[in-house]
């Protein structure tokens, strides 16, 4: 896999706890140790702000994509190397994927869960072969993936743990993602 860059989900929360920001500044350093790009909601905020300053302490390159209503706010990070303007939030979501070798999602709330559940269906969909990686901060994603195991047990979900890497750490997503070869989802209904 030719990995050129890595689309980050992550909170914009500043309320969360300091374990929480230390793994996503490590990833952000991690990145840019790697000359890869960092793509991300462009905030300046929580954990989307956290990654952003770790890669640019590493001298990465940043690309921030976030609609005109949210800079109106002025939650936008001001250290991205480019900064992309959709009108809304589901354009960012496609100009995110499109710009993404790979995925990658931190703790977060409703959004962030939103972003990497779409993710997943795209790839159940057949839409992607990109790599997807929950960062199971402090555990943080445990309840999401107690309930995987319940749509795949209930018959609601095929069994797709494939199509994601739980890691622990900033070493086990890179490790998975160095070793990571794209492959074909079954059909989903069959």
């Amino acid at each position: 896999m030719n990995l050129q860059s890595i689309c980050v989900y992550a909170s914009s929360s500043n309320a969360v706890a300091p374990a929480y920001m230390a793994a996503a500044e490590a990833l952000g350093r991690e990145i840019a140790a790697r000359r890869l790009t960092l793509v991300y909601g462009g905030g300046n905020l929580g954990l989307m702000g956290a990654v952003a300053q770790g890669a640019r302490s590493g001298d990465g390159y940043i690309v921030g994509i976030m609609p005109e209503p949210l800079i109106a706010k002025g939650i936008n990070c001001d250290i991205a190397d480019e900064v992309l303007v959709p009108r809304d939030l589901r354009e960012r979501k496609a100009w995110m994927e499109a710009r993404a070798d790979a995925f990658v999602a931190l703790p977060g709330g409703f959004g962030t869960l939103e972003e990497v559940l779409e993710i997943l269906t795209l790839r159940q969909l057949q839409q992607h072969v990109k790599p997807v990686v929950l960062l199971n901060s402090q555990a943080f994603f445990e309840p999401l993936l107690a309930l995987f195991e319940h749509l795949y047990a209930e018959r609601f979900a095929k069994p797709c743990r494939d199509f994601y890497h739980v890691a622990a750490d900033t070493a086990d997503v890179f490790d998975y993602l160095d070793h990571f070869e794209p492959f074909e989802a079954p059909a989903k209904w069959l």
